[in-house]
C-alpha cells in the first residue's frame, strides 16, 4: 500500500499519540508548548520542554513515546545546526527503537543521520545510514511516493556545497513521473536546479529550470512556492542585465507577498475579534459603570459641546469643499499620466519587438545558411582528399576560402546577436596575458608579412604573470584590432602595446593600444565605423573586403567586459584604437595543461555509426567522410524510425541531427535514453541563437559537433568516444 503523505504520517505518528487529557505532566502536554515556542522561534524553551518530556517518558516507561521525542529533539538541534547534538540524539532514537517494533520515525532518525553527516562533509558515514533508511523503508511496505526523503538529501549536499551531486538527485526527482503527491517537491527540485545552475554561472540552463518549476507551481497554486521562484527569476534577469523582465517579475512577486500578508492579517484579526467575544461579558459591566459616568460628564457640558459641535462642522465643510476641489484636479492628473504611460508601454513595446524580430531574423538567416555551407565546406574537402588534377587544385582552394570566409562571417552575425540578446557568458579563469599576445603575434605574422608591414609587440614587464578574465574574449579583441591594422597598412607599422596603468593588492588595470599607419578613417566615420556593416567608405569595402562586423564585436565586448574603446585617426596617417580593462591577480602558479591527443585512424576502422539525418546532401557527405576512415554507416532520415530501430539493433554511436521532421533531435535523444543509456549520441546542428551546449547535453547528448564542421575535429570528436 503506498502512503502519498508518508512524511506527515511519520510526524503524526510521533507527536500526536497516547494521551487525551491535557494533563500538565503528560506527552501531549509538552508537545503543545514544544510546537508554540517553536512557532514563536523560542528554540531554547522548545528543547528545555523536549527535554522534560523525555523525562517524563523515562519515568513511566513509555519506550514508543521515549524514541519519538528523542528523534524530535535531535530534528530540534538539527534546524540549529547544532549537527554533534543532532547526532547525538538521532542514534540515541536509533537505539530506543530497537526495543520496540520498527515505524516510520525510525527510518526519518536514520535518515537524518545520513542527512546530518552531508551537511558535516562525510559522505561515507551518510551513504550507510542513507541505505538502512531505504532498506527498513521496504521492510515496512511504505513508499515515499513524495521522494522527500531524496529531496532533503539533495538539500544537505547543497548546503555541504557539493553542488554536482546535489544536482544528480534533484534531476532524479525531477524525473519521475508525474503525481499529486510529488508536484510539490518536483517544483522546488527544478527551482533548487535552477539556483545551483545559477550559482555554476550556468544561465540557459538556470532560466530552463525556474521556467519548469513555474510551470509545475501552475498545477498546486501555491502562491509562497511561486513568489520565490518569480524572484528567482528576477535575479536572474537582473545578472543577464535585462531589467526589464527583472523589474516586471519583482513587481509580481511583491504583488503575491501583499496578498498573502493580507491573508495573514485578515486571520489574525479573526482571532483578535475571538478573544474580544470571550472577554465581552467581562467588559459589560465596566460598560455600563463608564456610561453612567460619561452621562453625568455629557450633560454638564452638553452646551459647550453643542457649540462646539457647530463650529467644528463649519469648518469640516469647508475642508471637504476644498478638498473635493483638489481630488478633482488629483484625478484628472492622474488621467493624463495614465494616458502617457500607455503611450510610453506601447513605444518601448514596439521598440522590443523590433529588436527582437531584427536579432530573430539574422539568426534565422545565419543558422539556415549553416546547413548548405556545410555542403559546400564538405564536398571541397572531400575534393581536395581526392586526388584532384593540378588545374582544378587552384579552383578547389579558391572554394575553401570562400566557405571559410562565410562560415567566419556568419560566425560574427551570431556573436553579435548573442551579445545583444545577453546571452554571452563571461569566463573568469587564470590565464596569463602576456603569452596570450605573444601567441596572437605568431599568428599573425604571415599576414603582417604579405602585406609588408613591421609588426611590432611592446608589452610591460610589470604586468603580472596570472591574472583571471576572459581569455577568449580578450583574444576576439585584440585579434580583430590587429587583423584590421593589418589588413588596412601596406609597406607600414603596426604596433601593439601593452602597459599596467594600475595596480592595488588583488586588482591591476592594463592599458591596451593599437597603432598603425595605414589608411585611416575620415572624421565623420569615426563614430560610425563601430557599427554593425559600416565601414569607412564603398571603395575602402571594394579595395579591403571585409563585413564591416569586427569593430562591432571589438566595441560590445570591451563594454561586457568594463571598459571602453577609443580611437583617433587621421587620413592616410594611420589610426589608434585604445582601451583599458580590469583583471583580478592570481596568486597561485597556473596549472600546465597537458595537449589533447589527436586522434588515430586505427580507433575509428571498422566502427558502426547510425546516421539520423534528413538532408540528401549532408547524408552524403557525412557518409563519405566516415567511410574514408573505414567506418560503417547507416542513415535514417527522422527520429522515430530511428528509435523503432535502436530498440532491436546497437551500433557503436549515433549522429543525430538536432533539426528533424517530426520529433526532433532533443526529443529523440530523450526517448533513445529511456532505453539505451550506454551508446555515445553526438549532436549535429547549424547551432542558432536560443541553442547551446549546455542545453543540447541536458537532453542525453554526449557531446556536439557545430556545421559546418572542420574533418579533423569532426573525427577528433567522434574517436573520443572509441577507445
Amino acid at each position: 500500500m503506498k502512503y502519498h503523505l508518508f512524511i506527515v504520517a511519520c510526524f503524526f505518528n510521533s507527536f500526536l499519540y497516547s494521551q487525551t487529557k491535557q494533563n500538565t505532566d503528560s506527552v501531549f502536554y509538552y508537545n503543545k508548548l514544544v510546537d508554540n515556542n517553536l512557532n514563536s522561534k523560542k528554540f531554547y524553551k522548545a528543547v528545555f520542554y523536549t527535554k522534560k518530556s523525555i523525562d517524563f517518558c523515562e519515568s513511566n516507561h513509555k519506550e514508543e513515546n521515549l524514541a519519538n521525542q528523542t528523534f524530535k529533539l535531535g530534528k530540534i538541534y538539527y534546524n540549529q545546526k547544532n549537527y554533534d547534538e543532532a547526532l547525538k540524539n538521532f542514534h540515541k532514537s536509533v537505539s530506543l527503537f530497537d526495543n520496540v517494533k520498527p515505524t516510520c520515525t525510525k527510518v526519518l532518525a536514520l535518515h537524518y543521520i545520513g542527512v546530518t553527516n552531508t551537511a558535516k562533509g562525510n559522505y561515507e558515514t551518510a551513504d550507510i545510514y542513507y541505505k538502512k533508511a531505504e532498506k527498513l523503508l521496504k521492510e515496512l511496505k511504505i513508499v515515499d511516493s513524495a521522494e522527500v526523503l531524496r529531496y532533503q538529501k539533495a538539500m544537505a549536499l547543497k548546503t555541504s556545497r557539493n553542488l554536482p551531486l546535489a544536482a544528480k538527485y534533484f534531476r532524479q526527482i525531477t524525473q519521475k513521473q508525474d503525481h499529486p503527491s510529488i508536484i510539490k517537491t518536483k517544483t522546488n527540485s527544478y527551482y533548487q536546479l535552477g539556483l545551483i545552475e545559477t550559482q555554476l554561472r550556468r544561465n540557459d540552463s538556470a532560466i530552463i529550470y525556474f521556467d519548469s518549476a513555474l510551470d509545475y507551481n501552475e498545477k498546486t497554486s501555491n502562491l509562497a512556492q511561486k513568489s520565490k521562484i518569480i524572484l528567482a527569476i528576477s535575479q536572474y534577469y537582473k545578472q543577464n542585465k535585462n531589467f526589464d523582465l527583472a523589474y516586471s517579475y519583482l513587481d509580481e512577486h511583491y504583488q503575491i507577498e501583499n496578498y498573502l500578508l493580507k491573508l495573514k492579517n485578515a486571520k489574525l484579526d479573526l482571532n483578535e475579534f475571538e478573544k474580544f467575544k470571550k472577554n465581552q461579558s467581562l467588559n459589560n459591566t465596566l460598560k455600563r459603570e463608564s456610561e453612567e459616568k460619561i452621562q453625568l460628564k455629557t450633560y454638564r457640558y452638553s452646551k459647550l459641546v453643542s457649540i462646539l459641535a457647530i463650529a467644528l462642522i463649519s469648518i469640516l465643510s469647508l475642508l471637504s469643499l476644498a478638498l473635493y476641489k483638489n481630488n478633482i484636479i488629483r484625478n484628472q492628473n492622474n488621467l493624463l499620466l495614465r494616458e502617457k504611460n500607455k503611450e510610453l508601454i506601447l513605444a518601448k513595446n514596439k521598440a522590443e519587438k523590433a529588436s527582437k524580430a531584427r536579432s530573430e531574423f539574422l539568426s534565422t538567416v545565419s543558422h539556415e545558411l549553416r546547413t548548405p555551407l556545410n555542403a559546400i565546406n564538405g564536398i571541397t574537402h572531400l575534393l581536395l582528399e581526392d586526388n584532384p588534377k593540378k588545374t582544378q587544385l587552384k579552383y578547389l582552394e579558391s572554394l575553401k576560402f570562400s566557405g571559410n570566409y562565410l562560415t567566419t562571417f556568419i560566425n560574427e552575425i551570431l556573436e553579435i546577436n548573442k551579445i545583444d540578446s545577453t546571452k554571452v557568458e563571461i569566463e573568469n579563469i587564470c590565464f596569463n596575458l602576456k603569452e596570450l599576445l605573444f601567441n596572437i603575434q605568431t599568428s599573425l605574422k604571415e599576414l603582417a608579412t604579405a602585406n609588408k608591414n613591421y609588426f611590432n609587440l611592446d608589452i610591460d614587464e610589470a604586468i603580472p604573470d596570472h591574472l583571471i578574465g576572459d581569455p577568449t574574449k580578450i583574444s576576439q579583441i585584440i585579434l580583430n584590432l590587429i587583423n584590421n591594422a593589418l589588413k588596412f597598412t601596406q609597406n607600414g607599422n603596426v604596433n601593439v602595446i601593452a602597459k599596467l596603468y594600475a595596480i592595488a593588492e588583488e586588482n591591476a588595470t592594463v592599458y591596451f593600444e593599437i597603432v598603425d599607419t595605414g589608411i585611416g578613417i575620415p572624421e565623420d566615420k569615426l563614430q560610425t565605423v563601430f557599427e554593425s556593416f559600416s565601414q569607412g567608405s564603398i571603395e575602402v569595402n571594394r579595395k579591403y573586403g571585409g563585413t564591416g562586423l569586427g569593430l562591432t564585436i571589438v566595441k560590445k565586448l570591451i563594454e561586457l567586459l568594463g571598459g571602453e574603446i577609443k580611437l583617433k585617426s587621421e587620413v592616410g596617417k594611420g589610426s589608434t584604437f585604445t582601451f583599458k580593462l580590469n583583471f583580478k591577480i592570481n596568486q597561485e602558479p597556473l596549472e600546465i595543461v597537458e595537449e589533447t591527443k589527436s586522434y588515430n585512424d586505427k580507433q575509428l576502422k571498422h566502427k558502426s555509426i547510425l546516421l539520423i539525418e534528413d538532408n540528401k546532401i549532408n547524408q552524403m557527405i557525412t557518409r563519405k567522410m566516415l567511410e574514408n576512415k573505414v567506418i560503417t554507416c547507416e542513415i535514417i532520415d527522422n527520429g522515430e524510425d530511428a528509435i523503432e530501430l535502436l530498440k532491436v539493433k546497437r551500433f557503436d554511436m549515433i549522429l543525430m541531427d538536432v533539426h528533424l521532421p517530426g520529433i526532433n533531435g532533443t526529443t529523440a535523444t530523450k526517448l533513445i535514453r529511456e532505453f539505451d543509456q550506454t551508446t555515445p549520441i553526438i549532436a549535429l546542428t547549424a547551432i542558432s541563437l536560443d541553442e547551446n551546449r549546455d542545453m543540447l547535453l541536458s537532453f542525453g547528448m554526449n557531446d556536439v559537433i557545430t556545421k559546418p564542421f572542420v574533418p579533423d575535429e569532426f573525427y577528433s570528436t567522434i574517436a573520443r568516444f572509441f577507445d
